[in-house]
């Protein structure tokens, strides 16, 4: 009976994959908007309908592997060993048997309190144990677009080539070439920062945690350092000149892209949750939104062939702000990396152990003239 269940639902998951590779051939092909925005809603429903056939075909395999698990015992096992077992062994059996799992509880402030056995304790198994499922990450590393260099120092001068003004010129047969332009460089000056921390474990919770503990807490502390490159890079887009958009359609910012941007430079959107919800608002004079959905879950959604990436309002700055930051990530910030993060485990006399966690890196503002810190009024007005 489950088998069949199993069949059917990879039956039905594979259909929804051949569906979507035809709407996306479709969607290369179509040259009418109007036909590519029904693609694309037609996509965005099936990708709903994809996560939820991968989610209940996952839930039948684990299944069917836990009936495995539960019976195997009995079988190899022996009735000697069901009888004399110990209440490890039995406690494992019905572990294996279980197919729930739950969400641990926030443990955003262990740093500050220290991980105890009872700050951990939906990880250490009181009678049997439940393994702790992963929030869902949401957070766009804002340091994959920007200039991100390697050093060797702590501090240094990084040249960046300006812009070509100059032109060619004609000349007559074998006359003499005349002088041209030479390139401008501007130098930006950058040092580099270390930014440290500690997350307090006791013994106890390591050794008696049933999930992989030490696992959970390395991966919060790669999670925080993606908070801190977002924090610093946001700090620097707030520095640059600052424009403003009002009303509810789109003109405003079509004269940044278009007019205020050298053509030169690439064109990003890197908008506050807030900013987002008013681009969401935005309408064409014929009424329809512009901002277009991503086709995947893993694009960004455009406007007006602009990639949109977004943020939490507090990064760009407090709650209910609309703020976004318009222009070339990588021509307007620096990133010089020292030393990527790094982590290890020290003993310690009070905790058991500690994580200690540091990197070091910077981040500077490298050409002013790359885009434009923009507000918006009260978000959906």
């Amino acid at each position: 009976m489950l088998k069949e269940k199993i069949k059917e639902a990879t039956a039905k998951y594979n259909d929804l994959v051949q569906k979507r590779s035809t709407l996306l051939k479709e969607a290369d092909t179509a040259s009418e908007v109007k036909d590519i925005k029904e693609i694309r809603s037609k996509i965005t429903g099936l990708n709903t309908e994809l996560d939820q056939a991968k989610a209940d075909l996952d839930d039948l395999k684990e299944l069917e592997k836990e009936e495995q698990r539960s019976i195997a015992p009995e079988v190899n096992e022996g009735p000697h060993h069901r009888g004399g077992g110990s209440s490890k062994d039995k406690l494992e059996i019905q572990k294996r048997a279980i197919n729930a799992y739950i969400h641990t509880r926030d443990a955003s402030n262990a740093a500050e309190v220290g991980l105890k056995s009872q700050d951990a304790e939906v990880t250490i198994p009181k009678d049997i144990k439940y393994v702790p499922t992963e929030e869902v990450k949401t957070v766009a590393d804002l340091s994959k677009y920007v200039t991100k260099f390697s050093v060797t120092t702590s501090s240094g001068t990084y040249p960046i080539v300006k812009r070509a003004t100059g032109k060619l010129h004609t000349v007559e047969e074998l006359a003499k070439n005349p002088e041209l332009a030479k390139p401008e460089f501007e130098n930006i000056d950058w040092k580099v920062a270390t930014y440290r921390g500690a997350i307090p474990l006791s013994k106890e919770a390591i050794d008696d945690s049933a999930a992989d503990l030490i696992s959970i807490v390395q991966n919060n502390a790669n999670e925080q350092k993606i908070n801190t490159t977002n924090d610093a890079i946001s700090t620097v887009l707030k520095t640059f000149t600052a424009k403003s958009v009002s009303g509810t359609d789109v003109d405003a910012i079509k004269h940044i892209l278009n007019v205020d941007l050298d053509p030169a430079y690439q064109r990003t959107i890197v908008a506050s949750q807030s900013f987002y919800q008013y681009l969401d608002t935005l309408k064409d004079k014929n009424g329809r939104y512009m901002l277009n959905d991503p086709i995947t879950t893993t694009s960004p959604a455009m406007l007006l062939g602009v990639p949109v990436i977004v943020v939490n309002d507090e990064l760009l700055g407090n709650s209910g702000e609309a703020h976004a930051f318009i222009g070339d990530l990588k021509r307007a910030v620096l990133y010089p990396d020292r030393a990527d993060l790094s982590i290890r485990w020290v003993d310690n006399d009070v905790y058991g152990t500690y994580l200690s966690a540091f990197f070091r890196f910077g981040v500077f503002q490298a050409d002013k003239n790359a885009g434009y810190f923009v507000t918006a009024g009260t978000a959906g007005n």
